[in-house]
């Protein structure tokens, strides 16, 4: 959400918006350009706070009044951009403005709402867009109002019906002065898909990643654990019977197609859906063949059990008053999780996806924002379109190989809130196959940790904590460490194999210390206190 400081302003006002630096350096570039132009931003590093700034400096600059047009991909989204713009009315309260006025002027379409489009700011879903902002832009821009276009996510609009949006940009010569633009991304395209926002946005004129995001504590500091996770046996005899079969059907269409072999993995699967239509009965029994095989073996890895059951005794260990977000790529294993999880800590799981229906979704998000439920499971549905700031953990309990759904994934986690110190990312991936084992090769100054899951036993191995671990109970039980404190010593130790806090400073464990409210809870960080002043 939005943060405002009250201040004293030279320019007269009591209000200004708290904008980091790079917001200011972006803003900078921004009216630099004309009030054109797409910001690539990591998730959660403070895009609708920018945004809101650009319309709010704008209005200042301008002799005309300015209408705000923004565009976003999801209803979600779009209440969350209507929070925001109320929490600036409120604050502009003191610039002389009357709230009430302001929220008048704030108006919804798409997903159910249908203000009048003549209000000042517009949020339109992406869906009620296509058909009416174009016609509605052109129509303020002939009656002597200004324009700013602000493209959330705008990577979704490059591409079919969504370019209906932009189709006003033809008839506005006559009032270039005053179209204004600004596209907002955590992921923006290259190629041809670039160009065309580029032509209708205007070029990048700002990139900040996430390994910056969080070197300049925009983001909160962050933890990365890749826990490698192993197949049942008749699933790795399948796996291995379906890529021995991928391996044939590969160097028989190699024969025909030798370019295939200098291919990336998006551009091969494009040929490959090409040779499957072709007129060769060879090729394109091959090229399906293969394809097929490849969808097969994806959703196996996908659905191996062990994913569920590391899931399970991972939210064990983790600490049981954060909010936890799963996300998962399938709807039948984000149920049968929701089931198992509900069964240990009843009316405290949520679940979120395509088709629990857009009442029972949005209600699963409030609940999750007020704390009513402590862990939500997702699918694909909230790669886009969720504010939580206080959830600091996330696992990917199925992940896929999408580079934007990650960062946005990761992002879910890394938005600051009062009290939260640190967050953790879990990636779940099967060892030994296809699926990556990195989650994100750039993942910024965060810890990465490597973890692995095994079945049998339900352990996590962690081998530079538990040895450190193991010398730690040693050392204790030779000292005389009673049974029943040697229990509590176990518990700690273990609750940390799958946490880096053993990693943190020591001046951060002994804050946590001072605010440990539990006796179990003081045990842990001396237990990390300890394994913290025994690192070499």
């Amino acid at each position: 959400m939005l943060e405002f400081q009250k201040r004293a302003d030279v320019g007269g006002g009591r209000w200004k918006m708290d904008l980091y630096p790079w917001q200011e350096d972006c803003l900078k570039r921004w009216f630099g350009n004309h009030g054109r132009g797409i910001v690539q931003a990591a998730t959660g590093a403070g895009k609708t706070r920018l945004a809101l700034a650009a319309a709010y400096r704008l209005q200042k600059k301008l002799q005309y009044r300015l209408k705000v047009k923004i565009v976003v991909p999801t209803g979600a989204l779009m209440r969350q951009w209507n929070r925001s713009l109320r929490e600036f009315s409120a604050a502009a309260d003191g610039a002389g403005s009357d709230p009430a006025d302001w929220q008048r002027e704030i108006g919804m379409r798409g997903s159910g709402f249908k203000s009048d489009p003549d209000r000042r700011y517009m949020i339109y879903v992406i869906n009620s867009a296509r058909y009416e902002l174009a016609r509605q832009i052109l129509a303020d821009l002939r009656n002597g109002d200004a324009v700013l276009l602000i493209a959330d996510e705008c990577h979704r609009y490059e591409s079919g019906q969504n370019r209906l949006i932009f189709e006003f940009l033809p008839y506005i010569e006559a009032y270039r002065e005053r179209f204004f633009s600004l596209g907002l991304t955590a992921t923006l395209p290259s190629g041809q898909a670039y160009s065309y926002l580029a032509s209708v946005l205007g070029r990048k004129i700002y990139s900040y990643g996430m390994s910056r995001a969080a070197s300049l504590q925009s983001v909160c500091p962050y933890d990365v654990f890749h826990v490698a996770l192993s197949f049942q046996e008749e699933e790795s005899a399948e796996y291995r019977e379906i890529t021995d079969r991928m391996s044939v059907l590969y160097r028989r269409l190699l024969r025909y197609v030798p370019v295939l072999r200098n291919m990336g993995q998006k551009e091969r699967f494009e040929l490959l859906r090409a040779l499957a239509a072709d007129r060769e009965p060879l090729i394109a029994d091959a090229a399906s063949q293969y394809i097929r095989l490849s969808f097969k073996r994806k959703s196996l890895v996908c659905l191996a059990s062990a994913r569920i059951e590391c899931a399970c005794e991972l939210v064990k260990l983790l600490p049981f008053h954060e909010k936890i977000l799963i996300f998962g790529e399938r709807v039948s294993q984000a149920d049968e999780l929701y089931r198992l999880l509900e069964k240990w800590e009843p009316g405290r799981i949520g679940r979120y996806h395509s088709q629990m229906g857009r009442q029972a979704n949005r209600s699963a998000l409030e609940r999750f924002s007020t704390g009513e439920i402590r862990i939500l499971i997702a699918c694909k549905a909230l790669d886009e379109g969720l504010d939580v700031p206080d959830a600091s953990i996330g696992i990917i309990l199925s992940g896929t190989s999408v580079q934007r759904q990650r960062i946005q994934r990761l992002g879910r986690i890394l938005r600051k809130s009062e009290g939260k110190d640190r967050a953790s990312l879990y990636y779940l991936h099967m060892a030994d196959t296809a699926e990556d084992v990195c989650f994100l090769p750039d993942s910024g100054e965060g810890h990465v940790t490597e973890l692995e899951y095994l079945s049998g036993v339900r352990r996590f191995l962690n081998p530079p904590y538990d040895e450190a671990a193991a010398e730690m109970l040693d050392s204790m039980q030779k000292k005389g460490l009673r049974q029943e404190k040697t229990g509590e010593l176990k518990r700690c130790l273990r609750l940390g194999s799958v946490r880096a806090d053993w990693l943190r400073e020591l001046g951060e464990i002994d804050e946590k210390l001072r605010r440990a409210r539990h006796n179990s809870e003081k045990n842990y960080w001396l237990c990390m206190k300890g394994l913290a002043g025994g690192r070499k």
